[in-house]
């Protein structure tokens, strides 16, 4: 009810004030993160420590002022008098600035980058081996879960991995800020994409900044994480503008080299296809644009691979498994029907996980030739929903997937149902995961609630602070909001 009353019961904040209380609220995940985040195993404290319950508390609490800010400001974007472009770059870089010299927050992952990328360096296949096979404090820094296990990423991911540890000399502090550096190349091209998609798309730029550009989710995994996903994200934003554009085949090259980042990106060469054919006139010209886009893929991947020398083992490592507790739809039926199947002395147990994953890739490749069958508004629509359909349904979802088609839903979905359900979704995802990137214990989640409701309070307080939030009661009635 506390939730209800204090982001949703018809208050309006001025963008000014919303920038601020984000701002308050990155700092707070900044400082709490500095004992309570992916720390190198030399500085990690132990979970029941003071000064982790403490950066706990401190985290939960600037990541609900964050969400609260992010909603206000969405408010303010739907209202009569909404920011412009340049205001909400400005609360961007605000927003993002304080995570730029905090730890890895809410994944360890970076640290798996730099130990691919050390192997990479050494001449170490890292598409047979983990970072087990590096060895040596770098190895170390990796979660256990993913020591043994080979690398799912593409030669271009491995490319500027390699770069970064081979320029940080392997030093998890220096490598992490290299790598946060190249997200933040990502997101930037990301950020210049998304009012241009927007624009050719029909919809508000302003409305898909504020909910591909500023989402939480972003700030928090691809800033704060340092995923590459941010990389993926941003050439595939860039290809887009060029197939939207004038350049169909700049626009396949650039999408080819997202997808050898990460894999899910090649479903924007369906794309890239689709604007290419849209553009020429006559069904053989079509069919050839199709076919330019493919060769231009299948060129690019060979160029790519043959510069980075990495070889073609990312295909094989596609089938990476996901970890046992991870907490996607199928996994969690398969863990259920396992339950089930355990309890009533069934040896069939072991095979519900696979089951209802194999069900899981069946659902979004029938997912997938839905939406391209008959593309509801567009290219970039159909691809939003399709990698929402394999972040959703797939063997292993984390929080930072959602991205992967928020960030096109936010350029093209329309005013309504979708725009609506991707906004709380992200809300929710974004308190979803330790600040330490491990799963949590009773302890922890005591600490976490305390951090959200001091928030709260806090909030609620600042409601009723003279100039700071308006609402019907104290603006002379209700404001009309613009769809976003």
């Amino acid at each position: 009810m506390l939730v209800r009353r204090v982001l949703v019961r018809g208050v309006t904040v001025a963008p000014r004030h919303c920038r601020l209380l984000g701002l308050a609220g990155t700092v707070a995940l900044a400082l709490g993160g500095a004992t309570a985040g992916a720390l190198p195993a030399a500085d990690a404290l132990t979970p029941d420590s003071g000064r982790a319950a403490l950066g706990l508390v401190s985290t939960y609490f600037g990541l609900v002022l964050l969400i609260a800010a992010w909603w206000w400001l969405g408010r303010a974007v739907r209202g009569p008098r909404p920011p412009g472009t340049r205001s909400m770059l400005l609360t961007l870089a605000v927003w993002a600035a304080p995570l730029l010299p905090a730890p890895p927050l809410f994944s360890r992952d970076v640290y798996s980058y730099l130990a691919q990328g050390a192997m990479v360096h050494a001449r170490i296949d890292v598409y047979s081996h983990g970072p087990i096979r590096l060895g040596g404090p770098l190895a170390e820094e990796v979660a256990p879960l993913w020591q043994h296990t080979p690398a799912p990423y593409g030669p271009v991911s491995l490319a500027f991995e390699s770069a970064v540890a081979h320029a940080s000399r392997a030093e998890p502090s220096l490598g992490v800020l290299g790598l946060r550096l190249v997200a933040l190349v990502g997101v930037a091209l990301m950020v210049l994409a998304l009012p241009v998609l927007a624009r050719r798309c029909g919809t508000d730029p302003a409305g898909a900044l504020w909910l591909g550009a500023l989402n939480p989710l972003l700030l928090l995994h691809l800033v704060g994480g340092a995923h590459n996903d941010a990389v993926m994200l941003g050439l595939l934003g860039a290809g887009l503008v060029a197939a939207t554009g004038r350049w169909p085949a700049c626009g396949a090259v650039l999408v080819t080299l997202a997808a050898l980042v990460k894999a899910p990106a090649a479903l924007g060469l369906l794309a890239v296809a689709s604007l290419w054919a849209h553009q020429v006139a006559g069904r053989g010209r079509r069919v050839a644009a199709v076919l330019a886009t493919a060769a231009l893929a299948l060129a690019t991947t060979g160029a790519a691979t043959a510069v980075t020398g990495t070889g073609y083992g990312w295909i094989s490592a596609l089938s990476t498994p996901a970890s046992p507790g991870n907490w996607a739809l199928t996994s969690i039926l398969g863990r259920a029907t396992g339950a089930l199947l355990d309890a009533v002395g069934s040896g069939l147990a072991p095979l519900a996980t696979p089951a209802w994953q194999a069900l899981g890739l069946l659902a979004t490749a029938a997912a997938v030739a839905v939406v391209w069958l008959r593309p509801p508004r567009g290219p970039l629509y159909a691809l939003g929903l399709s990698l929402t359909a394999v972040a959703l349904l797939g063997p292993a979802l984390r929080p930072w997937y959602v991205l992967w088609g928020l960030f096109l839903l936010a350029a093209a979905a329309p005013a309504g149902a979708v725009r609506r359900a991707v906004a709380a979704g992200s809300g929710v995802l974004a308190l979803a995961v330790l600040p330490s990137g491990f799963a949590p214990d009773a302890r922890q989640l005591t600490f976490a609630v305390c951090g959200g409701a001091l928030a709260l309070l806090a909030l609620w307080g600042a409601r009723h602070t003279p100039g700071f939030a308006t609402g019907p009661a104290t603006s002379g009635g209700h404001r009309p909001e613009r769809p976003v």
